[in-house]
């Protein structure tokens, strides 16, 4: 009952204002066509070639590029923790204060990070530079190591993690400032709202011996199809706006309170 509960969840967030509006005008549109006789055996396949096709594709672009952001993301956590690791390990003697100074650093660097990619598209730049800035500042860190004592191939291969860490940032930043073609989403859009609009002579002469309540019932099962599949790749494009029950969600206080349980 709980997953049915939760599928069922799932379903209604698919549906917006814009399902709504569509529908309406679908609805309306294939009315307008019932009462004045406007009816046509339009062809189908149109429907499949110059929507359903494009939006399927979308819907596929952006389902890869999030599992791309979702192994940079991995391979950011990854490398963060094996410098917690090397800052605990690599030392003979115990030091509390630099495995603390090193928690507090990855947590305001995963902060930033997070802070960049869910905020918005105005106020990036500000927060990408306080991200760069928190990179310089466990670069800092990691150099202070030499002082300490790390021998010089371990101190490489710390700043080989920092490396990868910069390099998963600049791969995820890349996939929350460009989404897949521009011109292919308004084609989409632009389609979704005027093809349930174009077909209502279609929905009328499908509906003309029976009941008119009968009637509406495909212009509303494809007003809601196509709007939904629409929304479904528009949740998929943005996979770090913590809005979608699909996107990827950075726990960075679970994260950094784990380094002290490993």
């Amino acid at each position: 009952m709980r997953t049915f509960i939760k599928a069922l969840r799932s379903f209604i967030q698919i549906f917006n204002l814009k399902s709504l509006i569509v529908t309406f005008l679908s609805v309306l549109a294939t009315y307008l066509c019932i009462e004045f006789g406007i009816v046509a055996d339009l062809p189908q396949t149109v429907i499949g070639i110059a929507v359903v096709f494009p939006i399927v594709f979308s819907i596929g672009s952006a389902f890869q590029r999030r599992e791309t952001a979702l192994k940079d993301y991995s391979n950011l956590k990854a490398h963060s923790r094996s410098i917690y690791l090397s800052v605990r390990d690599w030392f003979e003697d115990d030091n509390p204060e630099q495995l603390t100074e090193a928690r507090e650093i990855i947590q305001k660097l995963f902060l930033s990070i997070r802070a960049f990619l869910s905020g918005r598209k105005k106020d990036r730049i500000n927060k990408e530079d306080e991200v760069y800035r928190n990179f310089s500042e466990l670069s800092a860190f990691i150099k202070k190591l030499r002082v300490r004592g790390m021998q010089a191939g371990e101190l490489s291969r710390v700043n080989q993690y920092l490396s990868k860490m910069i390099e998963g940032f600049e791969s995820m930043k890349h996939v929350a400032q460009y989404r897949t073609p521009v011109t292919l989403r308004a084609y989409s859009r632009i389609f979704i709202i005027l093809t349930p609009i174009i077909y209502s002579p279609y929905f009328a002469y499908v509906g003309r011996n029976i009941n008119i309540y009968l009637a509406m019932v495909t212009p509303v099962l494809m007003s809601l199809v196509l709007v939904g599949l629409d929304n479904i790749q528009d949740d998929l494009e943005k996979p770090f706006d913590q809005v979608g029950e699909d996107d990827i969600f950075m726990h960075v206080e679970k994260l950094v309170k784990s380094f002290e349980k490993i």
